[in-house]
């Protein structure tokens, strides 16, 4: 169990100043965390103390997320978060294990295709099916991108919510968690919250909001060319709902099961889509097995 408290490190990625948090270990090989959208490095601890002391344990605070930098003109589409997790493996060390959630999975299949020998594993937890734009149903056309830009603008005169103080944040994740101790809720609230005049804010930056996360993202029928240059294992975790199968079927984005090269998946059975944070137990002993029987095992 890794029980010591992470140091906190910063890179530099296309001119952004990035934070991650490292627990050390430097001669054992690299197992990096990505957040999904909203969230910060920090809400990886309680995975990271129960995988063990086996690996150097790396966790990134997306761009726009926790204390790196906000990207300018609101740059937050998938590759640009997949250069990020590039330029963090080769300043840290590769070929990595990387997992990831939501939009920091995504992020991350899709950085493994474009660099596979940065890469020994990518785990993606609830990630395949954030890969598609929003409102794209119709194409990527001016319809589309109109929509984008009406999201985009109306950000433009929004003011975040100042809370008095960090008590009030924990009440605010608790009502949206209420299974989740209050203890984890703090914590959370303690690293995701920038001190202000009056009070506290989120760190993250509203333009990172899948909505407005940028102009142009990969598009659907362009994803099985990605997934044909994944060289390393994948894990893919999926909470349950509507059978194991059909859990798999409908978070298959553009057949990344049929053109990936080794891919393994589990259905967590009565969580949300964070299933690290409804299931550590059943996260880390998915990541532990994986990474035990199919990626150190060789």
């Amino acid at each position: 169990m890794v029980d010591r408290e992470p140091t906190q490190r910063f890179f530099e990625s296309q001119r952004l100043r990035l934070s991650y948090w490292d627990w050390g270990n430097e001669d054992a090989p690299p197992l990096i965390f990505v957040h999904g959208g909203s969230d910060h490095a920090r809400s990886w601890d309680r995975i990271v103390r129960g995988l063990g002391e086996g690996y150097h344990v790396l966790s990134l605070d997306v761009r726009g997320h926790g204390d790196s930098d906000w990207s300018p003109g609101s740059q937050y589409a998938i590759p640009d978060v997949a250069l990020d997790i590039a330029r963090l493996i080769e300043t840290t060390g590769h070929p990595a294990r990387v997992v990831g959630h939501s939009y920091g999975a995504s992020s991350t299949l899709v950085a493994a295709a474009m660099f596979p020998e940065l890469f020994a594993a990518a785990i993606a937890i609830e990630g395949t099916h954030t890969m598609n734009p929003k409102f794209a149903s119709d194409g990527m056309g001016p319809r589309w991108a109109r929509t984008w830009a009406d999201h985009a603008r109306a950000l433009e005169t929004q003011t975040p919510r100042v809370y008095p103080n960090l008590d009030e944040m924990a009440d605010r994740l608790q009502r949206s968690n209420p299974q989740q101790p209050r203890e984890w809720l703090e914590h959370l609230a303690r690293f995701g919250a920038r001190e202000v005049e009056g009070g506290y804010v989120w760190k993250f930056d509203p333009w990172a909001a899948g909505d407005t996360r940028t102009s142009m993202e990969i598009r659907a029928e362009e994803l099985e060319r990605f997934w044909a240059e994944i060289e390393c294992p994948v894990l893919l975790l999926f909470a349950g709902g509507g059978g194991s199968a059909r859990a798999v079927q409908r978070h298959d984005a553009a057949g990344l099961f049929t053109h990936a090269r080794a891919v393994r998946s589990a259905v967590i059975p009565d969580v949300g889509h964070g299933i690290q944070h409804d299931n550590p137990e059943r996260t880390i002993s998915e990541i532990r097995t994986f990474l035990d029987e199919v990626v150190d095992a060789k």
